[in-house]
């Protein structure tokens, strides 16, 4: 599949709305080379704020240019974004309801050569438990475009999580895409697995190697995991035997865990894919990361199979 990198299709579309909507205005700390808002800060360094390694003066200073009439959007890691800053993002942000955009890059796994003080398996869990925060975590660069531009339209604090790997692109431009809304992106019968980010691809491959051996899968994306559509989920799940859920995220709090909260009066099994309450670690290369943490299609296959069994 041709691959694309979700970090430069932020940056160029974040520079492209800026372009159109005087309103936008990026901050960043101390990563803007990294994060990709060094594309705006070229064009209009005017509206572009570097706050140094200050994460939290930074959503507080968001906070105000929200006040003052503006859309900004805070940009640094995931695990710095949410985690050093949540206090801020609490306090300065969601209680007030403002209409700051939170864009943690680099998330999960995703920085192999860092190792766990930098990598994101928690910022879901944290952000999610926040009242009036959307939760958004876009599968390719085609949605991570969208993403931004519909993040203009949207009324609140939101929360947009970038992989620092380039990924298959699974949409395009004909593909409908709606905070709060799932894509069905391939049916099947025996069993629906529900993915997020990176782990859509790992399902998709997931159901080749299952549908060889006579078993149905139907895989839906779930680009926004706050908030989550009951209806939807019970479209999908109606008429077939169990649930898989698959992320690149601790399996506490996850996507795995929105889906169970929001399905608790429903009977069917579901069978969770994700980090098992472990942090990362240093590695030569992501794939290796996400094999070593059974983050891969096997991994997927075997669950579907338990549930079958």
């Amino acid at each position: 599949m041709k691959k694309e990198d979700l970090r430069e299709a932020y940056g160029r579309e974040l520079l492209e709305i800026a372009r159109k909507d005087e309103r936008v205005v990026a901050l960043d700390a101390d990563l803007c080379g990294s994060t990709m808002t060094v594309l705006l800060e070229k064009e209009m360094p005017e509206r572009f704020f570097e706050m140094g390694i200050a994460e939290q003066n930074m959503v507080s200073v968001a906070a105000g240019l929200s006040l003052a009439g503006k859309i900004p959007f805070v940009n640094s890691f995931s695990v710095f974004a949410t985690g050093q800053s949540y206090n801020q993002i609490r306090q300065g942000v969601a209680i007030p309801n403002l209409n700051v955009r939170i864009v943690g890059s680099s998330c999960g796994l995703s920085d192999a050569g860092d190792g766990a003080t930098h990598q994101s398996i928690e910022d879901i869990a944290i952000m999610r438990a926040i009242p009036h925060m959307t939760v958004v975590v876009p599968v390719d660069a085609e949605e991570t475009r969208k993403v931004v531009r519909a993040s203009l339209q949207h009324q609140g604090p939101m929360y947009i999580r970038i992989n620092r790997s380039s990924l298959p692109l699974l949409t395009d431009s004909q593909t409908a895409f709606n905070i709060g809304k799932m894509n069905l992106l391939a049916e099947g019968s025996d069993i629906t697995v529900f993915a997020t980010g990176i782990m859509v691809s790992q399902a998709l491959q997931a159901r080749e190697v299952l549908r060889e051996k006579g078993i149905s899968v139907r895989v839906v994306n779930v680009s926004t995991i706050k908030p989550l559509d009951q209806e939807e989920l019970l479209k999908y799940i109606k008429d077939v035997k169990g649930i898989v859920t698959a992320e690149e995220h601790s399996i506490i709090g996850g996507l795995g865990s929105a889906i169970a909260e929001t399905l608790s009066d429903q009977t069917i099994p579901i069978k969770m894919v994700g980090i098992n309450d472990q942090f990362g670690q240093s590695a030569g290369s992501h794939e290796e990361l996400l094999n070593y943490y059974h983050l891969t299609p096997q991994a997927i296959i075997e669950k579907v199979k338990t549930l079958l069994n």
